[in-house]
Order: structure tokens, then C-alpha cells, then sequence
């Protein structure tokens, strides 16, 4: 077992084809509510797993859980935030596309990730034989719902398009070919044009407002 990740929240360990997420004990909190906390938080993050993986969206399967432990299927890949820049143009508007529609999916269930970033993304290929010939199909996965959770709040669902906003103008903005522009406003363009679901609009628009009150406060 090969420790990967280590953040605030929790331990994030490799093994063969799974991922072990354990949760941290937090020394500043009173033991009895660290416990209650992090079993809480282990508990939901599962739950919302697996409501997603039944929609067929694209993220890990929930293997096994217990108090502060989840064991999650392994999506071998490239995370977007290392490789997404080296795609070429076309490549990048595609898994921004696949990107958009995902978290669609998520957001028409009222599932909110919390943390929409292209750290947490990943581009699988997955490959199928046919006679005479072999294809390779790319699928994007979000990945880390630690800080998810339930809410048919319009106002939730525009925090998570300004997280990944956020992330393309600060990770991407560079061009493919590296010379400096606006990248990041492509990418995003070509997001939305999958990010399409009843109340998308809606949501689109309290994007602006989330944007304007974060400006004023700089």
C-alpha cells in the first residue's frame, strides 16, 4: 500500500486497482466530536459515491466502507491539471465538453462536489477490441467528493462552475502552442456548451452574481 496524498482531511493510500481514503484524526478537536465528525463526513461522502455511480455518472466505485475508511475503485488516467495543457487544442475543447457534461449529471441530481477542479478530474482511456481493429474511448471522472454534498440550491451548483472557472484561468490559461491569451475563456466556453440541463440558465446566470460579489471583495 503506497501513500499517495496527504491533505488536511485525510490519507489517500494506493493499492492494486483500489484507493484507501482515510480520515484523519484532528488533534485540536475534542476526541468524541473529531470521531463523530469524521464518521459523518466518511458516511456522506460514500453515500453521495454511490448515488452518483448508480446515475451512471463517471466516478469511482464505492468498494467498501467503514468508520473512517472508504475503499474506492482506481481511475487510471491523467489528471487535468497536470496533462490538460499539453492536449492538443481540439483535445482540450472535447474534455472540457465531457467535462461540462458530468457535472450536469451531478448537478440535475443535486449532487454538489465542492471542490470542481481540474485536480480533480481525471481523462481515462479505456480500450475495446473489435475485429481488425482497436479503439481507444476517453472518458472523464470526477474524482474526491470529500467535501460533496445534497442540495437543490441554484445558488450551490454556481459556487462549483466558479471553482472550475477559478481553476482553468489560474492552471490554464496558456494556449496550446504557450504563447499567452485567453485559453482559459475557451475552455470554459466550450464547458458550458455540454452543461446543458433544465436549469442551467438559471444557474449560469447566478454564476455572474457569485462572480461580482467576489470581485468586490478584493
Amino acid at each position: 500500500m503506497k501513500l499517495i496524498q496527504q491533505g488536511a482531511e485525510a490519507k489517500i493510500f494506493l493499492g492494486k486497482n483500489i484507493i484507501i481514503k482515510n480520515r484523519i484524526p484532528k488533534t485540536y478537536r475534542h476526541p468524541q466530536l473529531d470521531n463523530q465528525i469524521r464518521i459523518r463526513r466518511t458516511r456522506s461522502e460514500a453515500k453521495i459515491l454511490t448515488k452518483a455511480h448508480a446515475l451512471k455518472i463517471n466516478i469511482p466505485k464505492v468498494l467498501d466502507t467503514d468508520k473512517f475508511t472508504i475503499k474506492i475503485e482506481y481511475i487510471n488516467g491523467d489528471k487535468l491539471s497536470e496533462t490538460l495543457n499539453s492536449y492538443s487544442e481540439k483535445k482540450q475543447f472535447k474534455v472540457m465538453q465531457q467535462l461540462g457534461k458530468q457535472v450536469s449529471l451531478i448537478h440535475k441530481n443535486n449532487i454538489i462536489h465542492g471542490d470542481l477542479t481540474t485536480s480533480n478530474t481525471i481523462l481515462s482511456t479505456r480500450h475495446t477490441d473489435t475485429p481488425n481493429t482497436e479503439h481507444r474511448i476517453n472518458q472523464v471522472y470526477l474524482i474526491d467528493f470529500g467535501l460533496g454534498f445534497i442540495s437543490t440550491k441554484i445558488e450551490d451548483k454556481a459556487v462549483d462552475l466558479h471553482l472550475i472557472k477559478q481553476a482553468l484561468e489560474a492552471k490554464h490559461f496558456r494556449s496550446p502552442d504557450h504563447l499567452l491569451g485567453q485559453n482559459h475563456e475557451n475552455l470554459f466556453k466550450h464547458f458550458l456548451k455540454k452543461y446543458k440541463w433544465e436549469d442551467s440558465d438559471k444557474i449560469i446566470e447566478r454564476l455572474i452574481a457569485v462572480e461580482r460579489r467576489g470581485r468586490y471583495k478584493h
